[in-house]
C-alpha cells in the first residue's frame, strides 16, 4: 500500500489540473473553489488544487510534467500477486502492444477465474499501465480475478484509431488465451477510469459491433465520454474545477481525435457519447463525483443506456471531484465508490 502523503501526491499528479464545487451556492463557488467539496475529501482537494496550478493551462509543453507525475508515484508491487509483461499483436501495421497480466492462473482446484481488461486514465494524453500494476494487484486480490491492463499509445503521438485498435487487440487476446491464463471467457469485463473509462466504453461498443468477445459488464469510473463538454457545452458553476477542467478536456480530446472538440469534424467513432444507438451494449456500472467535470455527460450516458434497455447502475457521489477515490481512498465517499464497484463486478461474475 502507498502511504497517505504519497497517495495524495500521486492522485494530484495523475488526474490533471483544476478544482470544483457542488454543495454551496454560486457566490460561494466563485469565492472559494473548495466550498462544495465533501469535508472528508477536502485534504486531497487542497493538494489537487495546488498541483493543478502547475499544469494549467494544459499544453503540449506541460505534458512531460503530467506524465512524469503518474509514472513516478506508482504503488509498489506486492509479492503475493503475480504480474507478467506480455506483447500482443495488433495488426494493420501497428507494432505489438505491451500488456501486463495480473494474477493469471486458475484457482486452486482448477476453476478458471473471471477477468477484466483494464484501460488506464490520463486524459488520453498521460498515464501508464505500468504505473497501475500495484493498484490492480490489490483489485485482483480482492476479487480473485485476472486483470490485463494495456499500455496503449498516448495522444497526441497517436490518435484514437491506433489506441482503440491496441486495446481491442488486447481484449481479443484475453478472450483467445483464456485457457492459458486460467480465465473463464464467459465472465469478461472491461474497466477504466477517466479517459480509461472512455476507452472501456469504446471497447464495449466495438465488442458489440464485432460480436467476437461477449462482455458481462463495462465498469466506467468518472469516464471521459463526450468531447463537447467544455467546448460547445459549458459546465455549471462549481463543476469541473478540480482534477480535470474544461481547458484540459479540450486539449485531451483534440489530441485524441485530431479535430476541434465539439465541431462537425469530430469522428463519432472516437466518442462514446456520439454513439447513435446504444442498444445491445454490455451492462454498465457508471460512477462519478457530483462536482466532476464529467458529471452531466456521465449521467446522460447512463440514462441513454437505460433508455436503450441496457442494465445500468449509476452512482453519483455528492461533493466528490475527479479521481477522488485514488487521491483519498480511505475517505468515506471513496470507500462508497470502491465498494459499489466491487459489488457490481461480483454480481456480474457470479
Amino acid at each position: 500500500m502507498i502511504d497517505r502523503r504519497k497517495l495524495l501526491c500521486h492522485g494530484a499528479a495523475s488526474v490533471g489540473a483544476g478544482l470544483g464545487v457542488a454543495l454551496a451556492g454560486p457566490v460561494a463557488w466563485a469565492a472559494d473553489p473548495l466550498a462544495g467539496v465533501d469535508p472528508a475529501l477536502r485534504a486531497g482537494a487542497d493538494v489537487v488544487l495546488k498541483m493543478g496550478a502547475q499544469l494549467s493551462p494544459l499544453t503540449a509543453a506541460r505534458l512531460p510534467i503530467l506524465r512524469q507525475g503518474s509514472a513516478t508515484m506508482a504503488a509498489p508491487l506486492r509479492p503475493d500477486v503475480p504480474v507478467e509483461e506480455r506483447k500482443v499483436p495488433v495488426g494493420a501495421g501497428i507494432p505489438d502492444v505491451t500488456v501486463f497480466v495480473i494474477n493469471a492462473g486458475a484457482r486452486p482446484g482448477g476453476a478458471p477465474r473471471p477477468a477484466i481488461l483494464h484501460t488506464h486514465g490520463g486524459g488520453f494524453v498521460a498515464g501508464a499501465a505500468r504505473a497501475e500494476r500495484g493498484y490492480l494487484q490489490d483489485f485482483a486480490k480482492t476479487l480473485d480475478c485476472v486483470i490485463v491492463t494495456v499500455e496503449y499509445t498516448l495522444a497526441p503521438e497517436a490518435r484514437f484509431a491506433r489506441s482503440t485498435a491496441e486495446t481491442y487487440a488486447a481484449l481479443r487476446w484475453l478472450h483467445a488465451q483464456a485457457e492459458t491464463l486460467g480465465v473463464d471467457r464467459r465472465r469478461l469485463a472491461v474497466m477504466g477510469e477517466s479517459a480509461g473509462g472512455g476507452h472501456a466504453a469504446l471497447l464495449a461498443i466495438i465488442a458489440r459491433d464485432r460480436g467476437e468477445v461477449p462482455l458481462v459488464l463495462q465498469v466506467l469510473s468518472y469516464p471521459m465520454l463526450d468531447d463537447r463538454t467544455g467546448s460547445t457545452v459549458t459546465p455549471p458553476p462549481g463543476v469541473g474545477k478540480l482534477g480535470w477542467d474544461a481547458q484540459a478536456n479540450r486539449f485531451g480530446w483534440a489530441s485524441f481525435l485530431g479535430a476541434t472538440p465539439g465541431s462537425r469534424a469530430v469522428p463519432a467513432a472516437g466518442v462514446p457519447a456520439r454513439l447513435a444507438d446504444p442498444r445491445g451494449l454490455a451492462p454498465a456500472f457508471v460512477a462519478v463525483g457530483g462536482i466532476d467535470l464529467f458529471v452531466d455527460e456521465d449521467i446522460t450516458y447512463a440514462r441513454r443506456l437505460t433508455d436503450a434497455g441496457v442494465p445500468t447502475e449509476l452512482l453519483v457521489i455528492p461533493g466528490a471531484y475527479h479521481g477522488f477515490d485514488r487521491v483519498v481512498p480511505d475517505a468515506g465517499p471513496s470507500r462508497r465508490l470502491i465498494q459499489a464497484r466491487f459489488d457490481a463486478l461480483r454480481r456480474a461474475f457470479a
